[in-house]
């Protein structure tokens, strides 16, 4: 395993230092070097880390002043050894592919398979970081033409360029000047892309074009010096000072732009560039500051028609209760003591629970974006960047996967697929999949995700299909040609069709092939140790012991999980993985090439890069809490730190796709406008597909997401739902934001503003995390430096990425105000640094199980531990440093995922939900505790979530005080007087009052109203009480808590009822309770109107009063009842059940009641 460096110049070495923890002891950490040194920090000159020296990576590895790694090893425990990769024709050595950026702007034209992208990268704890190069089957050559070469056939010279940047033509063909000749010459001067003929021919056949293209291409258009510039009158001058002192070639971005000189000029040309329509042809100058000033985003305010009387009903309501409670604790029932104790009791918790429920809906608010304002901003040319690149901030996309079983892998390829065709600069874009089970399923899967992405993606984006996801498009029931106009559209869309049918009979048929060749495999190592055996002389009748082991296409072992489950290869136990499916794209856009038999599309005008795809599969070894998702989400934080940095970070689950390809830049505005650098989060809705159209359960759940969420928006943001929000990268790491607010006095009115972000801080709380801001000469920062790695691990590229992403997720300098820090504008159209094998290795090396020993990921870094919600208490702890975040509701859905319509699974969802509640209200992150930056309704509302499962013990004895009523002759008052009457009928019509005005601001529907109270009440009695008993068991006897993960429902086959899982009954102990229920309240409304229609006096008032309470409680019930039934028109064996015991409990009644002795005049009704 171990072998000497190689002097061949043909091979590429790796240089790995392993440290030891002793003689004979396990290996507990590793640096890995390269021949070709990576700096995390970025390579722009304007940025503040410019100017400090290369960090290494973790291992003890030192830094040269040079720039060179030092090759001394002080420590005597460090063995330095070498592995080679040997270089093939498909895989260059490692010295190859890490080329200039001169280099990869000479060859972006031909995309070749990286030596990254073809390695799988494992290692962890006891284990050595090895590359492994992978020969794939499904790799096929591609030719395609840049942007810069001619685009007639058999022709590679270089594009000329003329009056628009694409070429001589409007329409964008390229061609070079010989073509350009020939075409004037034979074919009329008509252009080969869009046959129309060229404007700017004249009679000489295109001379005069050629010697401007010609001159244009030879040198650059200088500006006449001032001292040889003789003035007009008419000209007025005017000298910059914007940037004096920086080596600008102000002539070549007047070229290259097609730009004026500015306000100099007597006259503007409309549109800034091209002749107007105006007085004399021209407009007045464009105000730029314009651009500048617009904002990205505007909050829209709730109609003060529809809030105003909201606010009133509210306070009504709450006036209506306090005097009901009021009488009805001055009014006892003293004939049933124990009943009315009982009801007052529940009535006052209920009035509580609604109030911290009510109060933080006070403040709903909407917003809405401007994406023109985005562009105009970030992607239009300036000064600082000339070209126009995108000058957006990186995003990281995390996508999450336990269990191929119940989470199919062509749900999460279809993800994936959106992710990678998402509409924004694809060289910001990096895609992780966690694979948090090892499994080579969703390996291969993802392998296959990222060939077909190659014709995917490009189809997207010529075509603009909506949505992204591949099932979800073709398997929309609306007309696909519907604002459609390119007439190739049809022919390719039939191509891609078919070409997706058999991507998902690939990936149906990947567990059986994974099986016949594992094995296959087995079995041959099976002969080949008997032949051993035979070889060496033993016993041919002592069996073999040969592991079944998993085996990958190029007949290697899979590192990760095995069918077995052998040692090192289990759930478990196995190694950590990493593997680059696509490489980082170029810089530039890469054009296609026509279609043909190879290429199903024509993509000479698509830009066909893809984004970066690494699949990640953490280490797991025995002994360690791996944390479950929290976990998972941690080690691709810092993963992704290390490969890509993006200061914003995208969280999805593997069933929530991306259904608004602009969904991220809609995310963005909130980020990057003003005061966006004191957002921690943009929350999206969550919506949800593959729901029956009656909602049985409440599923869609829209009162949450629609009510509760944007009340919330209103005070200091929503709260982290878990999936489809967008972070601060630098918010994750725990750091507090640059400014916040404490609120002071009752209920917070008294409010005192702090600037946590300066470079000198006066004083700091107990836990306070300030990022400073980089100064070379100030020693705090090196104070806070030093403490990184025992906050963050001891990566030192993980600790040199921190200070990157907080620059890159700066605001511009201009949006800043007087004494903020802000970076300059095109600071990020730069192009990113190329992977390199070192760099992988190093992210291999933070996601081992033992790296999280002793640091505070989880505790306040990061995706926090203690809890199945670990999303709420993620979002809290963000709240409570001062952080604010965002709600982003767009007009088309951002995102879509899957959500389990069956009863049993839903209720075990809601079971998780609740639990996690529970664990909040018994921990430190009770919203009792919060600091004085989280404001007062805010913290209402946190506290709340940990409250509302402890109301189901009050909703169950509610439940069932009517039956009791009625079974006892009582009622929880003595009579039914006016007064209790008009209370109860002031607080119901309120409380409908109260919904209507809710369903008119949020734009929700009565039924799903309704439905959400119907689900309330099912969920109250059933998995709330069984979440309050788990979490009081966690608390007092230290019992953990597992839960199931949700199984994500499949795409239904052809001929297959979509809703198929709604009608399974599946039993759960959960459901004794709402059963219970049902079956008593049916039983005392039989015995409380028979009592009474042959009782000698009857009561009816009482007999009213329990019917209207029980018939209530049965009608929230009514969609758990229906569940039991289980499919229309079968009758399963619980009807045959419950109609068994049905008739025993009238034949007992029967019995029990004795007929009257003589006739009663029992039909007179009067109250008493």
């Amino acid at each position: 395993m171990v072998k000497q460096a190689s002097s061949s110049p043909s091979s590429s070495p790796v240089t790995i230092t392993v440290s030891s923890g002793g003689k004979g002891g396990p290996i507990r950490s590793m640096g890995l070097t390269s021949p070709v040194p990576r700096s995390s920090v970025s390579n722009n000159p304007n940025s503040p880390l410019s100017g400090r020296g290369n960090r290494g990576s973790s291992g003890g590895r030192r830094t040269s002043a040079g720039g060179r790694y030092d090759e001394e090893v002080v420590n005597s425990e460090y063995v330095t050894y070498t592995v080679h990769i040997p270089p093939t024709p498909d895989h260059n050595n490692v010295s190859a592919s890490q080329t200039s950026l001169n280099e990869d702007d000479k060859n972006f034209g031909k995309p070749e398979r990286s030596f990254i992208s073809g390695t799988i990268f494992t290692g962890g704890f006891n284990s050595v970081t090895r590359g492994h190069v992978m020969e794939c089957s499904m790799e096929r050559k591609e030719t395609m033409k840049s942007g810069m070469q001619c685009g007639m056939k058999g022709c590679d010279e270089k594009a000329m360029q003329g009056k628009s940047s694409s070429g001589p033509c409007e329409c964008g063909f390229k061609i070079c000047r010989e073509c350009y000749l020939d075409c004037i010459g034979n074919v009329g001067g008509h252009c080969p892309g869009c046959k129309e003929p060229y404007k700017d021919v004249s009679d000489d056949d295109g001379s005069s074009y050629d010697d401007a293209c010609s001159e244009a291409e030879d040198q650059a258009l200088p500006l006449p010096s001032m001292a040889d510039f003789k003035p007009d009158k008419r000209l007025s001058l005017v000298k910059s000072f914007k940037a004096p002192n920086q080596d600008f070639d102000h002539s070549r971005w007047l070229y290259e732009t097609k730009g004026t000189y500015g306000y100099g000029n007597a006259v503007w040309p409309k549109d800034e560039y091209g002749f107007g329509s105006g007085v004399n042809g021209f407009e007045h100058p464009p105000d730029f500051g314009g651009k500048t000033r617009r904002p990205l985003t505007r909050k829209v305010g709730v109609s003060a028609a529809i809030l105003s009387p909201y606010r009133l009903l509210v306070v009504i309501r709450l006036v209506a209760l306090g005097f009901f409670l009021t009488w009805r604790i001055r009014n006892p029932n003293r004939e049933a003591m124990w009943l009315w104790g009982m009801s007052i009791t529940c009535e006052l918790w209920f009035a509580l629970s609604w109030l911290l429920d009510q109060l933080p809906k006070l403040c709903p608010v909407n917003r809405v974006t401007d994406l023109s304002v985005l562009k105009d901003r970030f992607e239009s040319p300036n000064l600082r960047n000339p070209k126009g690149r995108s000058d957006l901030p990186g995003m990281d996309v995390f996508v999450s996967t336990a269990d191929p079983e119940k989470e199919p892998p062509l749900v999460t390829a279809n993800t994936i697929l959106s992710i990678l065709a998402v509409d924004y600069p694809v060289e910001k874009v990096a895609c992780y999949l966690s694979d948090d089970g090892g499994s080579l399923l969703t390996f291969e899967a993802l392998a296959e995700t990222a060939s077909f992405a190659r014709t995917w993606v490009p189809f997207c984006r010529k075509h603009g299909i909506e949505p992204r996801n591949p099932e979800a498009y073709f398997g929309q029931k609306r007309d696909f040609l519907k604002n459609k106009v390119r007439l190739d559209f049809v022919r390719e869309r039939r191509r891609v069709k078919r070409e997706y049918d058999e991507f998902k009979v690939r990936i149906n048929s990947l567990p059986e092939s994974i099986r016949r060749r594992s094995d296959a495999y087995n079995a041959h190592e099976e002969l080949r140790a008997k032949k051993k055996q035979m070889e060496m002389g033993g016993n041919l009748s002592e069996p073999i012991k040969v592991p079944k082991a998993t085996w990958m296409a190029d007949g290697s072992h899979w590192p990760g999980t095995w069918s077995s489950a052998e040692t090192d290869h289990s759930r478990g136990d196995h190694a950590g993985i990493i593997q680059a499916m696509l490489a980082p794209p170029n810089a530039e856009p890469v054009f296609g090439a026509e279609a043909d038999g190879e290429n199903l599309i024509d993509s000479t005008e698509v830009d066909t890069r893809l984004p970066m795809l690494v699949y990640v599969s953490r280490e797991k070894r025995p002994g360690y809490d791996h944390n479950k998702k929290a976990g998972a989400m941690n080690a691709l934080v810092r993963t992704s730190a290390i490969m890509s940095n993006g200061p914003f970070i995208l969280n999805l689950d593997c069933d929530h796709y991306i259904y608004n390809s602009l969904a991220l830049r809609e995310g963005m505005c909130f980020m990057l406008d003003r005061g966006g650098d004191r957002i921690c989060y943009v929350q999206f809705p969550q919506r949800f597909e593959g729901i029956d159209p009656n909602d049985r359960y409440a599923n869609h759940n829209t009162v949450f997401f629609d009510v509760s969420m944007r009340a919330l928006d209103g005070l200091q943001g929503p709260m982290y739902v878990g999936t489809g929000c967008i972070f601060r990268r630098t918010a994750l790491y725990g750091f507090s934001p640059p400014r916040a607010t404490e609120h002071h006095g009752w209920f917070g009115r008294r409010k005192m503003k702090l600037f946590l972000r300066k470079p000198k801080v006066v004083k700091k709380e107990e836990e306070e995390m300030a990022l400073p801001i980089i100064d070379h000469n100030d020693d705090d920062a090196d104070i806070e430096s030093l403490l990184l790695p025992k906050r963050f691990g001891n990566s030192n590229s993980l600790a040199a990425s921190i200070p990157v992403a907080e620059f890159q997720g700066r605001l511009l300098q201009d949006l800043q105000g007087k004494g903020h820090h802000g970076r300059p504008a095109g600071s990020l159209a730069v192009p990113r640094e190329p992977l390199d094998a070192a760099t992988v290795a190093e992210a291999i090396s933070v996601i081992s199980s033992f790296y999280e020993d002793k640091t505070e990921w989880g505790k306040r870094v990061g995706w926090i531990y203690g809890s199945v919600t670990e999303d709420v208490v993620t979002g809290y702890r963000m709240h409570n440093r001062g952080w604010r975040s965002i709600y982003c509701v767009t007009k088309r859905d951002a995102f879509r995922g899957t959500a389990p319509i069956n009863l049993t699974d839903r209720l075990h969802q809601v079971l998780r939900w609740a639990t996690g509640s529970v664990e909040i209200f018994f921990s430190r992150n009770n919203a009792l505790f919060a600091s004085r930056r989280m404001k007062f309704l805010q913290r209402v509302a946190y506290f709340n979530v940990g409250m509302y499962p402890f109301t189901s013990l009050f909703l169950i004895v509610y439940c069932f005080l009517p039956a009791v009523s009625l079974f006892t002759g009582q009622f929880i008052v003595q009579t039914l007087n006016v007064t209790f009457l008009v209370f109860l009928l002031m607080i119901t019509l309120t409380l409908c009052f109260l919904a209507i005005l809710e369903i008119k601001w949020s734009g929700i529907n009565l039924h799903e109203w309704w439905r959400n109270e119907q689900f309330w009440l099912i969920g109250g009695t059933s998995a709330h009480p069984a979440a309050v008993m788990q979490g009081l068991l966690k608390v007092i006897a230290g019992v953990d808590i597992s839960f199931t993960l949700t199984s994500k429902s499949a795409t239904p086959d052809d001929g297959d009822d979509e809703f198929a899982d709604l009608y399974v009954v599946k039993w759960s102990f959960l459901m004794v309770p709402p059963i219970t229920i049902m079956m008593v309240n049916m039983i005392a409304i039989a015995v409380g109107v028979s009592r009474t229609m042959y009782s000698t006096f009857p009561q009816w008032s009482k007999l009213v009063g329990g019917v209207f309470f029980s018939l209530w409680v049965l009608c929230h019930l009514y969609p758990f009842a229906k569940g039991l039934m289980g499919r229309r028109g079968k009758v399963p064996t619980i009807v045959f059940v419950w109609s068994g015991l049905i008739s025993i409990i009238v034949s007992l009644l029967w019995v029990y009641i004795s007929p009257p002795s003589g006739r009663q005049d029992y039909m007179k009704f009067q109250f008493p």
